[in-house]
């Protein structure tokens, strides 16, 4: 497989044969990480508009990735992995050449292996005339090991709860799929020096974590179905960051001790996120093993507003990367183009 980080005669952005536009997601935490009735895990999730994934599928001469950041070689990796699975299990060998776009960054906390696995895989089933649904696609290419809400993100957006893996390590079922509101804005804090858990370690660190109490899953699950969800339904901001908090608080205490005996990954993170919560209603936390942290507010203006109230008074490290975004309520884009051969 060839890999291409510096070319300067990229393939012409109008001749492609598939186009896939993916939505990041976040990972508002787990409700019973211990399967006290019987099913592992289960997760609540929200996709957004910021850090997709863009890809571009095309026949070719000679197989091969090619990526426009040269930051995204392990992505690149990931793709020519995904990309063998997807032609060995469905036997369609034709030579094809991947161009990937946009990419959110590896191991902050967005899903990214998860939506550049289904994007590849939705633009190659696009591309051989194959139907496959997204679970399978996502069986295939083992995502979905303990949270279903990036694969079910990715056909749906919104916010979402499903049900933790099935029987065999089958992908969660959605149990709930909302439309997030649209006025509401998600404050994201990145610390790019800082990557979360992944792989192996993230397995061995899940291995060591005590049981989870099932007297804590009930109270998590008892606040997403009789407080979370209603809110969003109901568009009640206050509700619904008080329980986004609370779910985050308790299962960050949780995984502490796999992240040096905090909530968060970051301490920089830590520290603007202790600060937000004093502010105002804010749904505050951190996705999946960080380091990215999240406020959840109920509009562009309080985002605002807190962002210029932060730099004023030094409550921020300048060393962070801080994004407004909005939810997005939609799933991923599929563009079938022309079916031009690509030379590489």
């Amino acid at each position: 497989m060839n890999f291409d980080f510096s070319r300067h005669d990229r393939p012409d952005a109008e001749h492609f044969g598939v186009r896939v536009d993916a939505s990041s997601r976040l990972h508002l935490g787990f409700l019973d990480p211990n399967a006290s009735l019987g099913r592992r895990f289960a997760s609540l999730g929200l996709v957004i508009d910021a850090f997709p994934t863009r890809l571009e599928l095309s026949a070719a001469a000679e197989p091969g990735v090619h990526v426009l950041d040269r930051r995204q070689q392990g992505s690149a990796l990931r793709l020519a992995r995904y990309l063998e699975t997807l032609q060995r299990e469905t036997g369609r060998t034709q030579p094809v050449h991947v161009l990937l776009r946009e990419a959110p960054p590896a191991h902050s906390g967005f899903g990214s292996g998860t939506q550049l696995a289904l994007a590849l895989g939705r633009a190659f089933c696009a591309f051989h005339g194959l139907e496959l649904p997204t679970r399978r696609l996502a069986a295939i290419l083992g995502r979905g090991e303990r949270s279903g809400v990036g694969i079910a993100g990715f056909d749906q957006g919104g916010l979402l709860l499903d049900g933790g893996p099935g029987a065999g390590g089958t992908p969660a079922p959605v149990l709930a799929r909302l439309d997030f509101p649209a006025a509401w804005r998600v404050l994201l804090v990145l610390d790019e020096r800082i990557d979360g858990l992944s792989g192996a370690a993230e397995r061995a660190a899940m291995d060591q974590l005590a049981p989870f109490p099932r007297a804590l899953a009930a109270d998590l699950c008892h606040h997403v179905l009789l407080k979370l969800l209603p809110a969003v339904i109901e568009q009640r901001f206050e509700p619904f960051a008080e329980s986004v908090s609370r779910i985050q608080r308790q299962i960050g205490d949780y995984f502490a001790p796999a992240q040096g005996g905090s909530m968060y990954t970051s301490a920089a993170v830590a520290a603007f996120m202790d600060w937000l919560r004093v502010q105002g209603p804010a749904g505050v936390g951190q996705s999946s093993w960080g380091p990215t942290g999240f406020a959840i507010l109920p509009s562009e203006a309080e985002a605002r507003r807190l962002l210029a109230l932060a730099q004023r008074q030094g409550a921020i490290d300048p060393a962070l990367r801080t994004v407004v975004c909005s939810a997005n309520n939609r799933g991923a884009r599929v563009t079938l183009g022309t079916p031009a051969l690509v030379r590489v």
